[in-house]
């Protein structure tokens, strides 16, 4: 919320400042064609400064955003860790949400004022645009239902763009969010699209952090505390990698017998890592553990 305060004051004065270097150029060009030409071509060249003034506007608030973004991001990556991450989330997905609606804003403003250029009563035409509105309402209750749900979905920072998320039983990444909409695209590229009001169920894998969980069988023949000790001596391994370490945020834990079934008895471990990055330290843990059994031929179920 203070971000997008600090943006508003900010795109605010811009504007002030343009608007008081252009007005005298205006009022002497206004003077000019008023003169000069007929007054069909005078309301075309008001509707056409209208249009590029809109363009303007346009591009002006994306430039004010794109700054705004980095200027955070800059103060989140002063904060590294997961802070930076859950940081950057969270910015990209209000900058995007703030740009949207700021560029449909220009845009309504910039078709009233040319609906007024062309003779068109501007005051009762939003005065029935707000009945019509009402009217409209009860049959869009599911638009309306989306949009309020998207409003306190993005308010209470549920899920960002870039977080790994279930939504309604499909588990991916999370590419858009809108008021309306949350655009989801799965491992195998589905692109899943959700209005915000059908939502059921949200999970979000990578709030703050995200963890691996190995379930691993070996045979009942085996000593259960030299596996579990096998198992640890694997995660310090990978804690202390130069690579990988730095992904995790905690050491390994192996937490033991898990359960017993028919023909395998189960250790359960786990794995806490940087949001995201539970998936790729996972993979490596299970390639140790696989290649450190062989070497201490530990047999596995």
């Amino acid at each position: 919320m203070a971000s997008a305060g600090r943006f508003e004051r900010e795109l605010g004065a811009c504007l002030a400042r343009a608007v008081g270097l252009c007005a005298p150029a205006m009022q002497t060009l206004q003077s000019f064609l008023g003169s000069q030409w007929p007054p069909y071509a005078y309301t075309a060249f008001r509707i056409l400064l209208v249009l590029v003034g809109g363009l303007v506007a346009v591009v002006a608030t994306r430039g004010a955003v794109q700054r705004l973004r980095a200027r955070l991001e800059g103060r989140a990556q002063a904060a590294g860790g997961v802070q930076q991450i859950e940081d950057g989330k969270r910015i990209e997905t209000l900058a995007r949400l703030l740009e949207q609606s700021a560029v449909i804003g220009i845009w309504v403003v910039a078709v009233i004022v040319v609906l007024g250029q062309v003779g068109v009563a501007v005051g009762p035409l939003l005065a029935g645009a707000g009945i019509a509105g009402v009217a409209i309402g009860f049959g869009a209750q599911a638009l309306v239902r989306d949009v309020i749900s998207g409003f306190f979905l993005i308010l209470e920072n549920q899920v960002r763009v870039g977080d790994v998320a279930t939504v309604n039983g499909k588990t991916g990444t999370v590419e858009n969010i809108t008021l309306r909409t949350i655009v989801l695209r799965d491992a195998s590229g589905t692109v899943h699209v959700f209005p915000n009001g059908t939502v059921a169920t949200l999970s979000n894998l990578t709030s703050g952090w995200s963890a691996y969980v190995l379930e691993m069988g070996v045979s009942y023949t085996e000593d259960t505390d030299r596996v579990v000790e096998v198992m640890r001596e694997v995660g310090a391994e990978l804690k202390a990698d130069s690579r990988f370490g730095a992904y995790m945020v905690a050491d390994a834990e192996v937490m033991g017998v898990e359960r017993f079934e028919p023909a395998t008895v189960v250790i359960k471990s786990r794995l806490k890592t940087l949001p995201g990055k539970h998936m790729e330290v996972g993979r490596e843990y299970n390639r140790r553990v696989k290649k450190a059994f062989e070497a201490k031929g530990i047999a596995m179920k």
